[in-house]
């Protein structure tokens, strides 16, 4: 499942890119976010906790509209039901909005659709004549996507973004305890404008 998300992150950054020539405002961010989750049960854990690196992306082609993609990912692996380590991935693909609230600072709106890929690693090396050899082997689920931060400029380009995003996650709660995460956390970014 590695090779079509792959795919579809390629695919989707051409588009971008294809777009930027018309943009008026491409932003590249790097951050680190914490996330939580619906609290553990008797027999199911949370899939908060932890620290996340981001990376994210968007175009800003019309009226402050545009599109995004970001990804996340938990640094170290966590312990699945005491025994089995893991570590889940984070992708989406959004529509964003980011009006400029005065001179230093713009608002961020984002919603989107992306996956979750829950690696639980093995002991042995798998391997495929497509996929290569891994210790790991993925859960992959569908999410629905909604964030938002404020994006406050210490130059005309460079800024920093608190942010926040919820994750829906379909049929998570199959192995964990709820459907929801939520990260929070802090980004720097930089800011191509098309100024006039």
């Amino acid at each position: 499942m590695k090779k079509p998300v792959l795919f579809v992150a390629f695919f989707c950054l051409l588009f971008l890119l294809g777009s930027a020539a018309h943009a008026q405002q491409f932003d590249l961010t790097f951050g680190v976010s914490g996330l939580t989750g619906d609290a553990s049960t008797a027999t199911l854990q949370t899939i908060g906790g932890g620290a996340y690196p981001t990376f994210g992306m968007d175009f800003l082609f019309y009226h402050h509209l545009g599109v995004g993609f970001n990804a996340a990912f938990r640094a170290k692996q966590n312990i699945f039901q005491g025994f089995q380590p893991f570590r889940p991935f984070f992708y989406d693909v959004d529509a964003v909005y980011a009006p400029p609230l005065g001179k230093h600072a713009q608002a961020e709106l984002s919603a989107g659709i992306g996956a979750e890929s829950l690696r639980f690693y093995t002991p042995f090396l798998t391997c495929g004549t497509f996929t290569g050899c891994t210790n790991f082997v993925s859960s992959n689920h569908f999410l629905g996507q909604f964030g938002g931060g404020l994006r406050l400029y210490v130059t005309r380009s460079i800024f920093i973004r608190p942010e926040a995003h919820v994750y829906l996650v379909h049929n998570q709660d199959a192995q964990f305890s709820g459907s929801r995460a939520t990260r929070f956390g802090v980004s720097i970014g930089y800011s191509f404008k098309s100024y006039e």
